[in-house]
Parts: structure tokens; C-alpha cells; sequence
């Protein structure tokens, strides 16, 4: 019996010993390897400033670090709530308080529990409603976390709300309407009331009219005094440089340095890909407008996108225009200079891409075609040397009524841009630097996409018409986006034109099931997003899909000048693709004719399409008119045919809505 035992104690040792054996041999490698090793790169050792990864995330931390007791959060799609929010920031000095502006996807909001931490703290929310009532995108993550946090205590968190919207929208100011409700049901408290900016009407007047009220709100309940001081507060500084490596120097990109030369994905609004343009034809047959079909190839970039979605495009001023404007402020517009913040604890460290010249700036960076802000031009006035000028700008920068007359004549209503206003005050001759710092960043526009992706995988069509009108002083103004992109020719100078772009997904899309009917409404280049619909209906056909009935309803002028895309809208038709072709010329007769008209003419088809047969209805053009008329008619051919009330059918129309089953792609 002993055997076995020490067999087993033999076999027990022998592992033991190899163990042993094995640990030695590793600890030897380990030092030999060691002590081979090279020494540590000198350039590890240079590395003075955290990864990008180790950013801070704590807004709370960063106030009680920088002194601050005001944050002013923005939800901003064209960086006008951005705007608005970092005016308020500024605000805050001339009370003794200190302000920062805030991107609410880069900091962790749960923290608004803790802002009582902060004596005297209030968070400001300036929000901007996009599309169909939703947050911009730097705010959707914001807009999740309200909606999932139901047992989150705001205790102790005091705000007030500044919401930009459109009334033409259907969803007029939901993004704002619902922060504002949201905050004061997890128990923060409001301490004043919530704006509601109108961007249809005068969203400058009502920011300004609402601050004005706003700021004495905040003395009365901090406490606190204006402290006065109504001089103009730098937020920026110039730095010029005479030699520099022009390899370092920003020449219009979005985000890294050299990304439109070398392209990495994925893309999107701070690294756009930069498509070549492969058509740009002119749609309509006469007439004076000009109406394009533009189409960018995307092969290779692994861009996606839906029938429905916008691509968003990053034009550039018109260069005579930049060149107008170095003569009149007489200056070397090709110095490399850049712009530093002030406050170096800011996330913000410049007002765009900087070193770059003041030239790239003024095309690629900056807006110099909208009329300036009223803030723009009580800041400027300080360099007016003839007083009659400095008391006239800075009485349109205020709220009453006689300066809020004169800004809407001799700004909005003259379409006076940066330079028209220049050239018709002589005496004011701003500093290059400060007027930089003061115009809003140039944005990026968006167009709905008028391709399938089903069809043209590689290819992005864009349907507009080019903006170009004369104002009251004379001038000629020409629409930013699409006179750029008109001269965006296919080759230039034998190099292909490209066109910085990125997608930005939309909720207007198709049904889920391809048997559903749907209706589409869409005058003008509101045929955009239905020419990608159409042909994604008709490639559902090619696979032997069952389709539900495709009816168009479409609009333009006169049949022989502006029907765009007949051709392929008469092929549809054809193939059986488009079940019903309604066209409504409006000025081919003497009454005009308008979409809404044939909807009225066909409304026991439509209605047995809606009712009975699930259609999905989809409008898409001008917001302020057409949508709102087209609308009406629904709701009486539902009163009509329905049986139903007014307010039964505007109730029907509005549950189709939420449903999903009536979708918009508006503008004003």
C-alpha cells in the first residue's frame, strides 16, 4: 500500500520543482530582457498636457476651479443658442459674477445636483428645437438623460430657460418648453420665466427683450448690483505671427489640422469628407431662377445613409466679398494670426481654427453675408468716431422701441450685412481681430438628400435653387450655400471640385412595411427627399416587394420652365412606380393653382387612403406657407368626409402625427 503513496509524492515534487524551475527562468528573461531595453523616448517625457481621453467632464469641478457661479448650457444645431449663450456669459461680469458657456455633451449632467455646491450658482439653458420638435444634436444625450431619470432630486439647482424655435414649426419651441417643465418636476426652481425666441418673426428682439428683463431678475434675487461697467469685455486675444510653418496653419478645416488633405473616417460635423462633385445641372428649362441637381460621390468614405436624410454641407464666402472687406478695414488679409481665449481653463481655447490667416477665417470661418446682432454692433460702436454713429448703434442694440424700429428697418429690412454696414458708416473702423472674434461662426447647411441609397449606394443627389436677390440699398445679395455650390463645377481647372459634407439622419422615413400607401407633398425643390422615396419604392418593385400605392402630390410655376425631374418623374409614372402624378403649375393659368388645391380635387381618393387604408402622408418645403395650407386642407377634407368637427379633425390629423404617420421636412 506504500507505493502508491510514494509515487504520489514523487509526482508532487517533480511539479513543485518545475514550477520552480520555470518561475527562475522567466525572472532571468525578464532582467536580461530589462536590462536590453532602450531608454525611454526622450518625446514621452515632453508630454505635459493630458490625452484627449482625460478630459474634464466635471463642469462642477471646473467652476469651483475657475471662480465661476453661472454655466450657460446650449443646445445649438446652427450655433445661434451657442451665440446667445455665450453673450450671457459675458453678461454675467457686469454683475460680479462669473459665467462660462457650455457644451452639454461634453460634461456629465448629472452633476446639476451638485451646482448647490457653488454660493449664488445658476445654470442657464439657451435650447434650440430642431426639425420635428427634437434636441439638436449636441443636446440629444442631455434630452435621454431628463427623460430617464425620473427619481433625480434638482433640489437646490436654480435656471431659467431661453428657448429658440420657429412658429411656423408645428413643434414651436419643444425642446425649451420641455427642459423648462422637466427641470422644475425633479424640484429645481425657476427664477425667471422662459423665452420663447421666434426665429420667424425676430429672435434677435426677443433674446434681447427677455435678457434685459432677465438680468435685473437675477440682481433681485442674488442680491446683487450692476456693477456699471458697460465698456466693451474681450474674450479673445490676437497673437500674430511673422514665421511660422504654413504646415501648422488652418486653411479651412473643420476640426484636425490637414483633414481635408488626409481623409480618415469615420465623418461627421468636425471632420466632414470631402466628395467629389460628378453632376451639376441646371433642372429648369427658362425662367431666371437657377434651379441645380448636384451629385457627390462618396465612394470609399463607408458613409451610410437612408432615403430621407440630410447631408450637410460646409460652404465658403464669396472670396470678392472677403476682398471687399480687407480693403475697407485696410488690412494684410493673409497674416497668420490666431485668436486665444483669455480664460484658460476654457474648453474653448479659440473662436475657430487657429493659427490661420484672417483671409481663411473670413471664408471659411466666419458669417459675413447675415445681417450682425445687435451685440455685434454695440460692441463695434466704441470704434465709431463720428458720435452720431456710436449713439445710433448702440440705441439698436437696446430694447426700446425706437432703437428696435431702427434695427428692423436699417439691418433686417436693408439686408445689411458686416460690410454693407461698414461701407455706409465710414466712421466706424474696427480692429480686424475684434471683429473676428464678434461674428458668429459660418455654419454648415443642410439639404435634403434627393437619392436612394438602395439605387445610388456611392452617390448623394442635392436639389436647390440658387439665392440671389437685390436689396433695399441697391446691392445684390447672393445665398451663401448654393451660389458655392452652382460653382462647383465638375472639373476646375483639371481638378475634380469637392464639397466637405457629412450625413445627418433624419425621422422622415418610409414605412416599415413597403404594402403601405404613402402620399407625398412636396412643391418646388421640396421634391428632393420624394425623388429618393420614388426610387427606392421602384427598386422595392424590382425585388418582387409588394408596394402600396406611391401618390404624388407636386408643385412649380409653369410646366415649360421649372417641372423638375419631369423626365424621371413621367418614367415613374410609366413603370407604375408613382401610382397617381398630381402636378399643380400655379401661374400656367390665371387663377394660381397650389397643392393644396388638388388635394381638395382628389379627397375621397385621399381620404380612403388615409382612413382605410393606413397611407402615410409626407410633406416637405416651405414651412410658413404651403405646410400650414396643405394642413388646413387635410383637416377639412377629415371634417368632410370624416364627419368630425374641427377640432375632432385637427385632433385626427395631429394623432396621425404622433403615430408617425404624417411627417414633415420643413423650412422658412
Amino acid at each position: 500500500m506504500a507505493f502508491p503513496v510514494a509515487q504520489e509524492a514523487e509526482a508532487l515534487f517533480t511539479n513543485m520543482d518545475l514550477l520552480l524551475f520555470s518561475l527562475i527562468i522567466g525572472i532571468v528573461i525578464y532582467w536580461f530582457m530589462s536590462r536590453k531595453k532602450p531608454e525611454p523616448i526622450p518625446e514621452f517625457k515632453k508630454i505635459d498636457t493630458p490625452a484627449p481621453t482625460s478630459r474634464e467632464t466635471s463642469f462642477i469641478e471646473k467652476m469651483k476651479k475657475t471662480g465661476k457661479n453661472i454655466i450657460v448650457f446650449y443646445g445649438s444645431q446652427t450655433g445661434t443658442a451657442e451665440e446667445f449663450s455665450n453673450r450671457l456669459s459675458k453678461d454675467a461680469q457686469r454683475y460680479g459674477m462669473k459665467g462660462m458657456a457650455a457644451d452639454p455633451e461634453e460634461y456629465d449632467m448629472g452633476e446639476l445636483s451638485r451646482l448647490s455646491e457653488i454660493n449664488n450658482s445658476l445654470a442657464i439653458f439657451c435650447m434650440a428645437t430642431y426639425g420635428e420638435g427634437d434636441p439638436t444634436d449636441n443636446a440629444q444625450d442631455f434630452y435621454d438623460w431628463l427623460q430617464e431619470n425620473d427619481d433625480e432630486d434638482l433640489t437646490g439647482l436654480n435656471y431659467t430657460v431661453f428657448s429658440l424655435g420657429n412658429k411656423t414649426y408645428e413643434h414651436y419651441n419643444a425642446m425649451g418648453k420641455y427642459v423648462d417643465k422637466r427641470l422644475e418636476e425633479l424640484g429645481a426652481k425657476r427664477i425667471f420665466d422662459l423665452g420663447l425666441g421666434d426665429d420667424d418673426g425676430n429672435l434677435e428682439e426677443d433674446f434681447v427683450s427677455w435678457r434685459e428683463q432677465f438680468w435685473p431678475a437675477v440682481c433681485e434675487h442674488f442680491g446683487v448690483e450692476a456693477l456699471g461697467d458697460e465698456s466693451s469685455i474681450r474674450q479673445y486675444e490676437l497673437k500674430e505671427f511673422t514665421d511660422i510653418n504654413m504646415n501648422k496653419v488652418f486653411t479651412g478645416e473643420i476640426g484636425r489640422l490637414k483633414s481635408f488633405e488626409v481623409q480618415k473616417p469615420p465623418f461627421d460635423s468636425k471632420n466632414p469628407f470631402m466628395a467629389p462633385v460628378t453632376v451639376n445641372r441646371r433642372l429648369n428649362k427658362a425662367g431666371d431662377r437657377h434651379l441645380m441637381h448636384l451629385e457627390l460621390d462618396i465612394t470609399g468614405s463607408k458613409i451610410r445613409y437612408e432615403s430621407g436624410d440630410h447631408v450637410a454641407v460646409f460652404p465658403t464666402n464669396d472670396s470678392a466679398l472677403v476682398n471687399k472687406l480687407g480693403q475697407v478695414l485696410g488690412v494684410d488679409l493673409d497674416l497668420v494670426i490666431s485668436l486665444n481665449n483669455l480664460d484658460e481653463e476654457s474648453n474653448k481655447k479659440h473662436p475657430f481654427p487657429c493659427p490661420t490667416t484672417y483671409r481663411t477665417a473670413l471664408t471659411h470661418y466666419l458669417d459675413i453675408s447675415h445681417p450682425p446682432r445687435t451685440n455685434v454692433l454695440y460692441e463695434l460702436a466704441q470704434y465709431a468716431s463720428d458720435p452720431k454713429d456710436q449713439e445710433n448703434m448702440r440705441k439698436m442694440a437696446s430694447s426700446s422701441p425706437e432703437g428696435k424700429a431702427l434695427y428692423q428697418s436699417w439691418v433686417l429690412e436693408s439686408c445689411r450685412n458686416i460690410l454693407a454696414i461698414l461701407e455706409d458708416m465710414p466712421s466706424l473702423k474696427p480692429p480686424i481681430d475684434h471683429l473676428c472674434e464678434l461674428l458668429p461662426r459660418l455654419q454648415a447647411r443642410y439639404y435634403s438628400i434627393a437619392s436612394s441609397s438602395k439605387v445610388h449606394p456611392n452617390s448623394i443627389h442635392i436639389c436647390a435653387v440658387v439665392v440671389e436677390y437685390q436689396t433695399k440699398t441697391g446691392r445684390v445679395n447672393k445665398g451663401v450655400a448654393t451660389n458655392w455650390l452652382k460653382n462647383k463645377l465638375v472639373t476646375d481647372n483639371g481638378h475634380k471640385a469637392t464639397v466637405p459634407m457629412y450625413i445627418r439622419k433624419s425621422q422622415f422615413r418610409l414605412p416599415f412595411k413597403a404594402s403601405n400607401p404613402v402620399i407625398m407633398i412636396g412643391p418646388g425643390t421640396g421634391i428632393a427627399p420624394f425623388m429618393g422615396f420614388i426610387q427606392e419604392r421602384g427598386w422595392l418593385k424590382e425585388q418582387g416587394k409588394d408596394v402600396g400605392e406611391t401618390v404624388l402630390y407636386y408643385g412649380c410655376r409653369h410646366k415649360m420652365e421649372d417641372y423638375l425631374y419631369q423626365e424621371e418623374l413621367e418614367e415613374a409614372e410609366q413603370k407604375v412606380v408613382i401610382t397617381q402624378l398630381n402636378v399643380a403649375f400655379s401661374r400656367d393659368q390665371e387663377h394660381k393653382v397650389y397643392v393644396q388645391h388638388l388635394l381638395k380635387n382628389n379627397k375621397e381618393n385621399l381620404w380612403k387612403l388615409i382612413h382605410l387604408e393606413n397611407a402615410h402622408i409626407y410633406v416637405c418645403g416651405d414651412a410658413r406657407n404651403m405646410a400650414k395650407d396643405v394642413q388646413t386642407a387635410l383637416h377639412e377634407i377629415a371634417e368632410e368626409l370624416g364627419d368630425m368637427t374641427r377640432t375632432q379633425a385637427t385632433d385626427y390629423i395631429k394623432k396621425l402625427m404622433t403615430k408617425g404617420r404624417y411627417s414633415q421636412d420643413v423650412w422658412s
